[in-house]
């Protein structure tokens, strides 16, 4: 069950990344510019996703990777997840925003 819930969590996560990163691209960046505090929350977003990809690889029938690597997979999603609510919780307390105006 708990696979199930975090798998829906990713969808919507995914679904919410996609959809701000295309409306960035073609409708705001003329307009806006990442900050610095943008751009290393969108790293460590992306290193999450990355990390959470080859992770859902890993559950795939057929599927064989290294024990060492997947564990090194479990470290690295769950720290950059515990880095990012760390970078977000910094940015929400001292008003650091994903953009500014151009």
């Amino acid at each position: 069950m708990t696979h199930y819930i975090h798998y829906l969590a990713a969808i919507l996560i995914l679904a919410l990344v996609a959809y701000m990163t295309i409306d960035y691209l073609i409708v705001q960046r003329k307009h806006l510019r990442l900050t610095a505090s943008g751009y290393v929350r969108g790293a460590i977003l992306a290193g999450i996703l990355a990390s959470g990809l080859l992770l859902v690889i890993r559950n795939l029938a057929g599927s064989r990777l290294d024990p060492r690597f997947i564990i090194f997979l479990d470290l690295a999603h769950l720290g950059l997840v515990i880095t990012f609510l760390t970078v977000a919780g910094y940015c929400l307390i001292f008003k650091k925003q994903w953009t500014n105006a151009r």
